[in-house]
């Protein structure tokens, strides 16, 4: 009997071997397109944690926008603008500013492509956070009963969160001890700060137990990576976020 292999003629096995490399070469098109609309245009995360309730819960879908593209065009451009706005709901990468293992995110993006983003090498709520985005650079800001106060860089007064951001929303405000410290960064108090060149400050919208920017400090233009625009799961709450 002849070996498996040598019943294929030379031309079948080219074609074979032709077609193999045309798979190899599409799937590599493809995950390199994902890696890149992902990173430049627009990305699908969901919400972890109810860090962001009443108005975001656990579970929620979201398409976000990559500030990877606006941000590369303002530096080509040599400008100051941002393209975030006092109020937004911005997504964080907090390995931005840290040592990257990148064998391991390489793994991890290409697990994500081969799964459609079901599963994830790396734990994403262990460093990618949802959270609303209240001062830009220069700003300085105060806090008094979980509510923020900003008096923009080029402003000789300051105002609420709300009355600065575009769109309404409802954060969360906690009923906290008396005896509560104003130190404590969930107190509900906190001593005005100015921010610096490249910081943002970022705060959840339940304001009474979780990380932000009152626990972290100030967070960096290159640790914001983008900003969801659209909620498409559940269908009760779709809509813009």
């Amino acid at each position: 009997m002849f070996d498996k292999a040598l019943k294929y003629s030379y031309a079948a096995q080219k074609q074979e071997r032709h077609k193999l490399l045309r798979t190899v070469l599409i799937l590599l098109f493809l995950y390199l397109l994902y890696n890149i609309i992902s990173t430049f245009f627009c990305s699908v995360w969901v919400l972890q944690n109810n860090t962001m309730q009443p108005g975001l819960r656990a579970g929620d879908r979201f398409l976000v926008a990559s500030s990877a593209l606006p941000s590369l065009l303002a530096e080509l451009k040599q400008t100051e603008r941002t393209p975030f706005k006092r109020g937004n709901i911005v997504l964080i990468d907090t390995r931005r500013e840290v040592k990257h293992n990148w064998f391991l995110i390489i793994v991890d993006n290409l697990v994500r492509f081969f799964t459609a983003q079901r599963y994830s090498m790396i734990k994403t709520d262990e460093y990618l956070y949802i959270k609303r985005l209240i001062a830009l650079p220069g700003d300085e800001i105060s806090m008094t009963n979980f509510v923020l106060r900003v008096r923009p860089a080029d402003s000789s007064y300051s105002l609420t969160e709300f009355e600065l951001s575009d769109r309404p929303y409802h954060p969360n405000i906690p009923q906290v001890p008396a005896l509560w410290d104003d130190s404590i960064p969930f107190s509900g108090n906190m001593d005005k700060i100015v921010l610096n060149s490249g910081e943002y400050f970022v705060v959840s919208d339940d304001r009474g137990n979780s990380g932000d920017s009152r626990s972290w400090g100030p967070v960096s233009a290159q640790e914001i990576i983008g900003r969801p625009v659209f909620r498409f799961w559940p269908p009760a709450r779709i809509g813009r976020p």
